[in-house]
């Protein structure tokens, strides 16, 4: 590549960089503004709710990502007043910066995966419990207990939070006696039931029909059971191959004083033989659970 042409390329290259630095930051902020204007017009707190569960991590992760490549094109232009054009440092330096917007987004990923749902967290509850509002008095309403609650939840709603898939919140005008009922995500996860349409369908039982060994996939059966209207099925699914498969070994755990709680596994067993297992994320969730469990509603006797 001749002299001028090289010299002509690099200094439309570094403009470039620097364009697109100054684009990708200008429309992180745009959406990190939008985002943000988007959640102070929402009036509804549950809608409010909804919004920042859903949509407030994934806009700060774009907005994160817009960031590492705006960084990555700076990197680009480093010694562009001094540097001529050599191949080996234009694709050294183009490394570089690449791997420099990685380490950035890979920073910025696990940010917004390990700290910023703690501060998430906070935000939701605030608005799952200030209090509502009556449209047509403007009263204060009171959110009910978990046992005062159940006269006003039919019986699928009821079901759906006796498995702890769905946590209904029921606030009351208790002057008027204007009720509002708000849905949420319970702790444990279960599917939508095809009969009743309650989130009520809960694995009972799963079945290895074909284990897996070094050449094949093997094969297993998840039979499901809906708490409410009693309706069954069975899902097949694959187990992948596993290099020197000698059977299911289970795994020894090993807890130490003050050690980071990832997992809370509650094993529940029937007084005829049958073993349920659930999975909390923290203590307190398992601590509810145990306290909120009931054998009977489960059929866990």
């Amino acid at each position: 590549m001749e002299e001028s042409t090289a010299g002509g390329f690099l200094s439309n290259w570094h403009s470039a960089m620097i364009i697109g630095a100054i684009a990708f930051t200008a429309l992180a902020i745009i959406i990190y503004i939008y985002h943000n204007i988007r959640v102070s017009g929402i009036s509804d707190y549950k809608d409010k709710y909804d919004y920042l569960r859903k949509y407030e991590i994934k806009a700060y992760k774009l907005c994160f990502i817009l960031i590492a490549v705006a960084v990555a094109m700076l990197i680009n232009t480093y010694g562009k007043n001094t540097l001529e054009f050599d191949p080996v440092w234009f694709f050294v330096r183009l490394f570089i910066s690449v791997a420099g917007g990685t380490l950035i987004g890979y920073i910025a990923a696990l940010v917004l995966q390990y700290y910023y749902p703690t501060k998430l967290n906070k935000k939701l509850r605030k608005w799952r419990y200030t209090p509502r509002v009556n449209p047509n008095t403007g009263r204060k309403m009171r959110l009910l207990s978990e046992d005062e609650e159940d006269v006003h939840l039919d019986e699928g709603m009821q079901a759906e939070e006796n498995v702890f898939s769905v946590d209904y919140d029921v606030w009351i005008d208790e002057e008027t006696g204007y009720t509002k009922i708000e849905k949420y995500q319970g702790h444990l996860e279960a599917l939508q039931c095809g009969n009743c349409g309650f989130y009520t369908m809960k694995v009972v039982r799963e079945e290895i029909i074909e284990p897996p060994t070094e050449t094949k996939e093997g094969e297993l059966i998840k039979h499901y059971e809906c708490q409410y209207c009693g309706s069954v099925r069975a899902t097949q699914f694959h187990i992948a191959r596993e290099e020197n498969y000698d059977g299911f070994k289970p795994e020894q755990s090993k807890f130490k004083k003050n050690a980071l709680v990832n997992v809370v596994k509650v094993e529940i067993h029937g007084s005829n033989g049958e073993k349920k297992s659930y999975t909390f994320q923290t203590v307190e969730q398992a601590t509810k659970f145990l306290d909120e469990f009931d054998f009977e509603k489960t059929g866990a006797i």
